[in-house]
Formats: C-alpha cells, structure tokens, sequence
C-alpha cells in the first residue's frame, strides 16, 4: 500500500529540494529527493567525481548508561569488541529466529553510549526491543528528528571536506567531532556507493547552513545534489543489500552472505542459536549476483530460471547499471547455482540470459591525486 503524501515528514533540507526542482517519493514514512537532474547523471558524477545526499531519513538512536556498549554487543550480531570508541561498525538487529529486523550502523563513543544509525522505516521497532531488555541504569532515545544526515561521496569528497572547513582523512569507519559555526557535526568514514565519502550527522537546525556550505565548496569539483534514485544504483552495484529486498524478517545474513557482520565467537546476541544452526547446516538459499548478458532489466520479484526452466531464485534487487549499461541484480538463489553459471530471468515473460557474478559489478575509483 502507498504511504500517505499528508503523513510523509519532510526532511530538514526540503525547501533547498524545491528550489533545486527535486522529484519527490516516500522512503520510510518520509518525503525524500529522488533525483535532481537525472539519476544517471546523478550516479555518473559521484562515480567520477562528487556527489551530496540528503539522507536525513535515516533513524538515529543513542543508547546511553552505565555498560550501554556491553549491553549493545549482546543484542546485535557483531562485535562491539572488534572496534574502539570513535570508530562505527555494521551490524544487524535479528529477531530469535535469526530474520533481520534491520541492518544498521554502530557508533561506539564510550563503554557508556551508542549512538545508531538504523534505516528509516524500522528505527521504531530498533528502539522499542532494545528499551525492552535494557538493563537499569540504560536507556535508549530515539533522536530521529533531532538530527539530519548528509553523505559526501565520491574521489574528490575529502578534498570537498576540507574545503567547507570540516576534517578529513580519518580511517574507514572511523569519526570525529568538529565544532562547526556554534554546533557540533560528527563526520564519520562511511557510505552506500562504494566510493570514498564520509557521513555527516548534522543537527537539524544546521542542516542547511552545512548543505550550503558543502556544495559552494566543492562548485570547483562539479559537485551535484544526488537523490535517492542514484544512491540505489550506486549500493547495488557494489552488491550492499537492501533491508526489505535484500534483508528481512524472512531473509537471514547467513542467507545474505553477511557473516562478516555477524560475531560467531561472542556469548549471544539475538537469534544467536538459529544462526548458529543455519550456518552449520547451509542456507537453503543465498544471496548472488547477476549481470545480464543482453539488454535485460531485472527488478525485483522476477523468476530466475535454470537452463531447463526450473526456478533457481528470484530477484531481490534489479535495476539498470550506469557504469555496465546494462541490467544487474541481486538475487537469491539455490545452493546449487555458482558464480560463472548461466541462468535466466523472466523479464515480463521474455527468458533473458544472465551470469551469476559475485558483486561488486563494478570498481570504485581511486581517490583524485
């Protein structure tokens, strides 16, 4: 069902959106920027040089109190342990049978607080079952609309960064906070497109003067405002999942080929015993890749077809790759398909042919020198 137009929160930069002629859809409960221009224009210039996302829907929870990261670390699958305060880890928030709630980025500041970054539509839900068990003395706010989020990404991010007087060069997954015209802005090493880029948790108040900013910088690098159309393209060609295609209740990170994210070795963490038992089994199903051999587009809900017709999968995420011009996908398919295997999808009734490829599809550039 479409959500509401009259009930969608618009983000703290929507009247920068308007002016700049934005088409609008709904991500999460919010009205948000699809695209600008165009999203292959869009997707093409944060490939080659600097893009500037507006990505304020994005949830932001803090758990704060005494051993608020050790309690943290028992709820969500990987390891707090693994990293150290001022650096973010991904993680995923599981439901006991090992299905994803969300996928979600970790902010480790102290023993005593976590600051969350989880997707839009499921912040709520985040917050309702990590107060639920939360020890005395631990309590978790959901700053949702306290704060807005802008990603930087592309070769010439950091020297766009440095340009707008904010700090850069700071290791993957690493932040810092930098006073910034009377407030304060977290700038974190992290994004969704594969390219160099960084994450800025601004306050809301702020927003526009920091969006103002960032893009008189980097006018010399010929930065353009992307939507979420070209953030989309961008994360699937790196093969990032998306939670509620690539992820869900119904789609575990064993199943996802998310183990990586997951901390086998630590005492618990929700839906610890079924993950256990689902990795030692194997998946029914796993997560693959696909690139089309023709012109095929592939989205989301398609067959995907052996070469004797049997259904191997189905497409989870598909659409049409600027940088491959061609269709691409995600897809989860049966233990007995491999990369390099031909398979086909059912693109509106026509078998189109595709090679099971392992993402990413393509190779982000270089930073500029």
């Amino acid at each position: 069902m479409a959500e509401d137009p009259v009930q969608l929160r618009p983000s703290p930069l929507h009247d920068r959106h308007v002016a700049l002629g934005a088409k609008f859809a709904a991500f999460g409960g919010w009205t948000m920027p699809l695209e600008y221009s165009s999203t292959v224009k869009e997707h093409t210039t944060v490939r080659e040089a600097v893009g500037l996302f507006d990505v304020s829907h994005l949830g932001k929870a803090l758990v704060r109190g005494p051993g608020a990261a050790e309690y943290v670390n028992s709820c969500l699958t990987n390891d707090l342990e693994r990293i150290a305060p001022g650096q973010a880890q991904y993680t995923l928030c599981c439901t006991r049978d090992g299905g994803v709630v969300d996928d979600l980025i970790a902010y480790l500041r102290s023993p005593d607080e976590v600051f969350l970054v989880p997707n839009a539509a499921n912040t709520a839900e985040v917050a309702r079952l990590l107060a639920a068990d939360a020890p005395g003395g631990v309590e978790v706010l959901d700053q949702s609309h306290e704060y807005a989020v802008l990603a930087v990404q592309g070769r010439h991010s950091d020297a766009t960064l440095q340009a707008a007087g904010l700090p850069v060069g700071h290791d993957y997954m690493s932040f810092v906070e930098a006073p910034y015209g009377g407030v304060a802005v977290v700038v974190c090493r992290t994004g969704y497109t594969g390219e160099r880029g960084y994450e800025l948790v601004v306050p809301a108040e702020a927003a526009s003067r920091v969006w103002d900013a960032v893009l008189d910088a980097a006018a010399a690098y010929g930065i353009v405002p992307a939507g979420l159309g070209a953030r989309d393209t961008l994360r699937t060609e790196m093969g990032y999942p998306l939670h509620g295609q690539d992820l869900s209740r119904d789609i575990t990170p064993v199943q996802a080929r998310l183990g990586w994210a997951v901390g086998w070795h630590k005492d618990t963490f929700w839906g610890a015993d079924a993950l256990r038992a689902e990795r030692a089994a194997g998946p029914a199903r796993a997560l693959h890749g696909l690139v089309a051999v023709g012109r095929g587009i592939p989205r989301p809900a398609m067959q995907v077809l052996g070469g004797d017709g049997a259904e191997v999968g189905s497409v989870t995420s598909g659409t049409f790759s600027p940088s491959l011009r061609k269709g691409i996908a995600l897809a989860l398919l049966s233990p007995g398909v491999s990369d390099g295997d031909e398979v086909y999808v059912d693109v509106r009734g026509r078998r189109d042919p595709f090679t099971v490829t392992k993402p990413p599809f393509v190779t982000p550039g270089a930073p500029a020198r």
